[in-house]
């Protein structure tokens, strides 16, 4: 594609759930690479679906109601989409934008694409909206790409990764060492597998973070902050402080501890990004991604007893190995690495796109050369590019509060000067 373009990019963020952080690492990554993005704030929403939630109403009515709402934010994605003009509209799984809304989005020539991080066996609500979008990245590879292909779908296998301005190692305090350090350590949700598979591990130095570990009294001692949702920071407080991250990828079967699934988790590219050690299952995806002198793979739970104490007793090789983890992760699986190559995909799949518009017009090509440090001195006080269009300009000045410079006065004058005699 032309890298030399600026793009704009509608992100829907969900209302809540595991996405949503990587949703923001989406936006983040995207701005890095040079685009504008606006963001889809449907978790300012929340709080009165969850209301809706709480009525003390019929299944039938509350049903009902709910999908009215999630109608609503699709109007307001729809509004959104009128007033930004994207080239390309981005969901990330569970974003709230009905068919009917992506039925609208095509016929108004608006690209769009959803990155759905989720198990397609266990998730399979994606089949109800897949066909209505022009372009459909996962996690996983066959059979799902290939049932893409006979809807008609343009799918992509794109795994998960990490953003390196957020994990990455850290020095701690003494004090985030103590509260967030342990020997052993899991970050995550309490699937059914995790429950019987930690029981096996009472007798270490271990915490728990994360949610849905109620109703396991066997554990509760272990579990953190009465098993609250753990921020993205924290995340990597726990990564950093832990000298063994124990990555046992999820399940809602007991009977299979360790599934050998296919898909690989996000915790697996945020601890190597971290340069923190983790032991981790054994994926069918996991080969291609990071070699075993990176990551410490285990195939079963007798394995991964044996080689706990194996690796707590040798602190190099722990570190030599995130280290190693690392490199690689910073080199191939980033969310810059994913968005350039879904942006190149689609570019590569759709000629013509991004189609051309009269406001790709350079900013700094609109005006005079004598005000060019100071132009070029804002696009860097925005996070724009030396590319960035003078409208795109126009919309990051528009989203900000304070008083004007000069120089952004004259800009939103010139601006509606324009629209009056467009």
């Amino acid at each position: 594609m032309e890298t030399e373009k600026t793009l704009r990019i509608l992100l829907i963020l969900p209302l809540y759930g595991g996405s949503l952080p990587i949703g923001r690492f989406c936006a983040r990554a995207l701005r890095d690479l040079g685009h504008v993005v606006e963001e889809f704030e449907a978790p300012d929403f929340y709080s009165a679906f969850s209301a809706l939630k709480a009525l003390r109403i019929s299944a039938e009515r509350k049903e009902y109601l709910e999908n009215s709402f999630l109608q609503l934010l699709s109007q307001a994605v729809l509004a959104k989409t009128e007033s930004f003009e994207p080239d390309l509209v981005l969901s990330v799984a569970q974003a709230p934008l009905s068919r009917q809304a992506l039925k609208k989005l095509a016929k108004d020539g608006v690209t769009t694409a959803m990155w759905f991080m989720e198990d397609h066996r266990l998730f399979t609500y994606w089949k109800a909206f897949a066909p209505y979008y022009d372009f459909f990245a996962v996690i996983q590879k066959e059979p799902i790409l290939e049932e893409l292909e006979k809807l008609g779908v343009n799918g992509l296998y794109l795994p998960m990764a990490a953003l390196p301005a957020l994990h990455r190692r850290e020095t701690l305090s003494a004090l985030d060492k103590n509260r967030f350090g342990s020997d052993l350590s899991f970050m995550g949700a309490g699937y059914p597998n995790r429950r019987v598979a930690f029981r096996q591990l009472l007798g270490y130095d271990f915490k728990i973070w994360g949610t849905e570990w109620d109703a396991e009294p066997s554990l509760a001692p272990f579990v953190q902050m009465n098993g609250a949702r753990i921020s993205p920071e924290d995340c990597v407080k726990i990564y950093n402080a832990s000298k063994i991250n124990l990555n046992l990828h999820s399940s809602v079967q007991s009977n299979r501890l360790v599934t050998h699934g296919d898909f690989v988790n996000p915790r697996t590219f945020e601890l190597a990004a971290c340069a923190a050690f983790q032991l981790v299952d054994r994926r069918t995806l996991l080969p291609e991604l990071f070699n075993e002198t990176e990551l410490a793979c285990f195939d079963s739970m007798e394995e991964l007893l044996d080689l706990i104490p194996c690796y707590l007793n040798n602190a190099d090789k722990r570190a030599a190995m995130a280290q190693a983890a690392q490199k690689r992760a910073l080199r191939e699986h980033t969310y810059q690495h994913r968005m350039q190559t879904l942006l190149e995909f689609i570019a590569g799949k759709k000629p013509g796109w991004p189609a051309a518009r009269n406001r790709y017009q350079q900013f700094m090509h609109s005006l005079p050369a004598d005000i060019a440090p100071q132009a070029a001195e804002l696009l860097a006080r925005l996070n724009l590019p030396a590319t960035a269009a003078f409208d795109d300009v126009v919309w990051e000045l528009r989203k900000r509060q304070g008083e004007l410079t000069d120089l952004e006065t004259a800009i939103l004058f010139l601006d509606e000067w324009k629209k009056q005699y467009k």
